[in-house]
């Protein structure tokens, strides 16, 4: 069985851990029912363990930060069904691996026995050999589970998509990592040497990765200490800087939550307060710096296009200078965020157009639109009666653009705050326009 979080250890199953085997290796889950912080998956209502209690698996793609037990969870899953076990990884494997694993697979299927093929980091296949998995999945020949940290909208096939269920696993929280750490301690019969703040401030800075975690325990169970380290003699010792913790352990998540809420409220002070904290306590600032870009996305958008610039450029400000100096672009991102005009109108049209394109489905765009590069494509209309819009009256020749099974929807409704207010000044003229060009067509 695997390593407790490997996601690119595919060694082959040993009996047993070896006493001097890696803290990881020999926590290990036995069963579905150990892996922990996966609950919303594993558990009786879950859909791995719907699929477990069925007896029959259907292929799936787990989708999830490094260190979540994906490549647990596969190798249990092919345990719980009793499935033939073969796992790949993306980065060392090619076609030619994966004709013979094919190959293989339809042998074992003739003799009764199916298999479970885990393919680590599957998005790193391109396109060609993702569709080369099709019709091995379709005819049953494997169960495909694909492990992958990006998002398999982007990276990948469509086709592939629709032949799998995406399973999300989540960061491990708090619970789940303090679980780990009281396995440690079980297992190898000594409490890990820190005082309360440390060990918090241990388990916050893992960030959801059980398997960073179990590998900076393991660092601390290998040097002879003393007594319990503190919050500033551990991070010294393991060589990261993290969060220092106050009286009422208020810690990363918290902090960063208040950041992003005081700049949405356009409030410079407190915000500028939690920043400090966050830099203070030593966290990492171009963590800080992704989480200000998020804010100038969604509480600002448009109403201040200049918001999304000033955050870019703070990062490419503190990568030039590093710390403490570029941390003062940080400052200045930060304020700037937090006294613009606030709209969340490009955000909430972002999830209305993805329900939208989720309801809808596949439709095509109208012909007109099409380009048509080929003689055929022109003759079944590809590109007929399209107006180029420069040669029109204005700039604008008022097509219609949608699906002719879809109505036009309305997904961006500017706000009349900042650069906004004169962005919705077009859209009605445009719209205006529009529909009095359609009454003198009729």
């Amino acid at each position: 069985m695997a390593d407790l979080f490997s996601d690119t250890g595919l060694e082959d199953a040993q009996p047993s851990a070896a006493a001097n085997a890696p803290l990881a290796d020999r926590l290990r889950p036995q069963n579905l029912g150990e892996v922990v912080g996966q609950e919303h998956l594993t558990g009786p209502d879950g859909a791995i363990g719907r699929m477990v209690a069925a007896g029959k698996l259907s292929s799936m793609i787990l989708w999830g930060p490094p260190g979540t037990g994906k490549t647990s969870i596969a190798r249990l899953l092919a345990d719980a069904v009793g499935l033939r076990f073969v796992p790949i990884s993306a980065v060392f494997s090619g076609v030619a691996d994966l004709k013979k694993i094919f190959a293989e697979a339809k042998t074992a299927a003739r003799a009764g026995q199916r298999t479970l093929l885990f393919v680590d980091e599957i998005h790193r296949f391109n396109r060609a050999q993702q569709d080369g998995f099709l019709p091995y999945v379709e005819d049953g020949t494997v169960t495909l589970v694909g492990a992958t940290t990006e998002n398999p909208s982007f990276e990948l096939n469509a086709a592939l998509l629709s032949r799998c269920q995406v399973l999300i696993l989540r960061r491990l929280n708090e619970e789940a990592l303090d679980t780990l750490i009281q396995r440690a301690e079980a297992e190898t019969g000594r409490a890990i040497p820190l005082t309360k703040d440390a060990r918090d401030a241990l388990v916050a800075s893992a960030d959801g990765d059980g398997r960073f975690l179990l590998n900076q325990v393991e660092t601390l169970y290998d040097v002879d200490l003393d007594q319990p380290l503190d919050p500033a003699g551990m991070a010294a010792l393991l060589h990261r800087r993290v969060p220092v913790y106050d009286k009422d352990r208020e810690g990363h998540y918290n902090l960063i939550s208040a950041l992003h809420k005081t700049i949405r409220g356009s409030d410079p002070q407190a915000a500028l307060y939690y920043l400090a904290r966050m830099l203070v306590a030593g966290e990492e600032p171009l963590y800080v710096l992704r989480r200000l870009t998020r804010a100038a996305m969604e509480d600002i958008g448009l109403a201040d296009p200049q918001a999304l610039v000033q955050c870019l450029a703070a990062k490419d400000a503190y990568d030039f200078l590093g710390s403490p100096e570029g941390e003062l672009a940080i400052v200045q991102a930060c304020l700037y965020l937090a006294t613009a005009p606030k709209s969340n109108a490009a955000y909430m049209a972002q999830k209305s157009a993805y329900r939208s394109a989720r309801d809808t489905g596949s439709l095509m765009p109208p012909s007109h639109i099409l380009n048509a590069p080929t003689r055929l494509m022109k003759d079944i209309g590809y590109g007929k009666g399209y107006a180029y819009d420069h040669d029109a009256d204005q700039g604008f020749s008022g097509q219609d653009y949608w699906p002719e099974e879809m109505d036009a929807q309305t997904f961006y409704e500017p706000s009349e705050r900042g650069f906004e207010a004169r962005i919705a000044e077009r859209i009605a003229y445009w719209n205006e326009l529009r529909e009095k060009r359609m009454k003198d067509d009729e």
